[in-house]
């Protein structure tokens, strides 16, 4: 048996049932996703071959790799449904890799507030996770380091079975630390990572989730509420690019999603866009043979400064065939105000009194070259003014006065530890701008009916079970869900208190939600044949 296993919580050691942005689905309140449909259909487990799992998160091959290179090789990579059939009295070290443990994160502390306030699918599969390694260390006494993107929260209130919360890049100290666990040393109760050059970030040596490979780290735009800095950004030479695009191709896989934090900063320097060595990047794996390529986030600036890039990689990715390419960009805010206090550098080359502007015509340039942006914004900042409200959503206004195809995410924004805001406080929805209600409700019947134009290419590479239930959301569920949002503006929020007891995962729970659903919705009482019906969905 491994002397060292890594693995991660539920909610980030699955595939999503094939499509990645489902994912999102697991920062729903747990009441109100019922346990059945994440377990079958959104989080599914981890499928094995040959005692090998399959769709590991890339973090956790980032790591094992990083390992294996420092001469530590007695490893395992374990899904957490199977723990404690991997877990002995030869096990040293238990590696945890957390995403949103404590539904933290921006998305889920949004919808976790807007639906009654009830611990997220993402805690609750990290306090599933931490159940079973608390019981398994008192039986084995191994030591546990929890690391990843979010082990800040791990921060704000430690488990008593974590030795050690590391925070920052893992490829130098974390070996370090396994090693001294092995050598039976004492270990740091907390410890930031120092960063690595890009010699020193190891390929993958087994295939992850997705196609993933990653072509930059870090971000050189330094907004305030980011824990990522702009010393920490690098580009993934293409020698390495290749090895790892490689790898997933000679193992099956036909896609590659790049990995990045802007698609349009590989081999920028001083934010500038480096045309030839993006269109490089993309035809290069292209010709190795992989199908589309993806990629999961792009900023508005760079689209705008060099639009023939976009096309080009768009062209060679596959895009338009793909039909369903949609990263995250951000657009943060529409004041100028709360734009130069706390991301003066996002519209560069641009300033932010242009940011409109600029947003208006990159999103245009976007759905030229079939990509539909995901919109994400912060909102409750201290100093965020009813006047900052309004031009926020004038700038949302402009875009959907535009006919794009976009999504908008008004989310509340989070003083992570690790950022330059953390000190600032917790945006309680008592603390949101009177404003913002209204900006979510235009946000959101935007989003629907985006939603609705896009999901058959999102959906068409399901399985058709998931395909069926997915279809179901798009239809009445979505159109419920529009009146909801409508309350929610009406009563500023309040209306969120009627979720807090719901429970979709008892028989009796599920059919008083459609009661809910239909009465606050439709206006009709729930005819016998429509309970039957989605009782019957719910048992698939």
């Amino acid at each position: 048996m491994a002397k060292v296993i890594l693995t991660s919580d539920r909610g980030t050691f699955t595939d999503y049932g094939g499509v990645s942005v489902l994912g999102y689905v697991a920062c729903m309140p747990n009441n109100i996703v019922p346990k059945l449909l994440m377990d079958k259909f959104f989080a599914p487990p981890a499928k094995y071959n040959r005692g090998e799992p399959l769709h590991v998160p890339y973090p956790l091959r980032k790591i094992e790799a990083s390992l294996v290179n420092a001469g530590i090789s007695d490893i395992k990579i374990v899904s957490p449904e199977r723990l404690e059939k991997e877990v002995n009295e030869d096990t040293k070290v238990v590696g945890i890799n957390v995403h949103d443990p404590y539904g933290l994160s921006p998305v889920t502390f949004k919808l976790t507030m807007l639906f009654g306030g009830q611990m997220s699918w993402t805690a609750r599969y990290f306090e599933e996770l931490a159940d079973v390694v608390r019981k398994l260390k008192q039986k084995y006494n191994f030591r546990v380091i929890v690391g990843g993107p979010a082990a800040w929260q791990i921060g704000l209130n430690k488990p008593d079975f974590v030795d050690t919360i590391f925070n920052g890049e893992a490829e130098i100290d974390f070996p370090v630390l396994v090693k001294k666990s092995l050598d039976g040393e004492s270990l740091p109760a907390e410890i930031t990572g120092r960063m690595p050059d890009i010699t020193h970030i190891p390929n993958i040596i087994k295939p992850g989730r997705f196609g993933e490979v990653q072509v930059t780290r870090g971000c050189p735009r330094g907004c305030s509420f980011c824990s990522i800095t702009p010393e920490t950004y690098r580009t993934i030479p293409m020698e390495n690019v290749e090895a790892e695009a490689s790898l997933y191709l000679k193992n099956g896989y036909k896609d590659i999603e790049f990995i990045t934090d802007d698609i349009m900063l590989y081999g920028q320097k001083k934010l500038t866009v480096n045309h030839d060595a993006i269109v490089n990047l993309f035809s290069t794996v292209k010709k190795m043979g992989a199908r589309y390529l993806t990629f999961p986030h792009i900023s508005a600036p760079a689209v705008l400064v060099s639009p023939d890039t976009l096309f080009e990689i768009s062209e060679i990715g596959g895009l338009k065939e793909y039909g369903a390419e949609a990263p995250v960009v951000g657009l943060e805010t529409g004041s100028t105000k709360i734009m130069h206090k706390y991301m003066n550098a996002k519209p560069y080359p641009w300033k932010p009194e242009d940011w409109k502007d600029v947003i208006v015509k990159a999103t245009s340039i976007m759905n030229q070259a079939s990509v539909f942006p995901c919109y994400t914004m912060t909102i409750g900042y201290p100093e965020e003014t009813e006047e900052d409200l309004q031009q926020s959503i004038d700038i949302v206004q402009s875009i959907i006065d535009s006919n794009y195809t976009a999504w908008i995410f008004p989310l509340p924004v989070i003083p992570m530890t690790s950022s330059r805001i953390s000190k600032n406080p917790f945006p309680y929805m008592e603390k949101l701008p009177a404003g913002y209600w209204d900006l979510l409700y235009e946000a959101w019947k935007y989003d629907f009916r985006t939603t609705k134009q896009v999901i058959p290419n999102m959906v068409k590479r399901m399985n058709p079970v998931t395909r069926r239930i997915i279809d179901l959301m798009n239809g009445a569920v979505f159109d419920n869900l529009d009146k909801i949002f409508k309350q929610l503006a009406e009563t500023k929020g309040k209306k969120s208190a009627d979720f807090t007891d719901i429970n979709m995962n008892t028989v009796t729970g599920f059919l008083k939600t459609v009661y809910w659903i239909t009465r606050y919705t439709a206006g009709k009482e729930i005819k016998n044949k429509k309970v039957s019906s989605l009782t019957n969905e719910a048992r698939i």
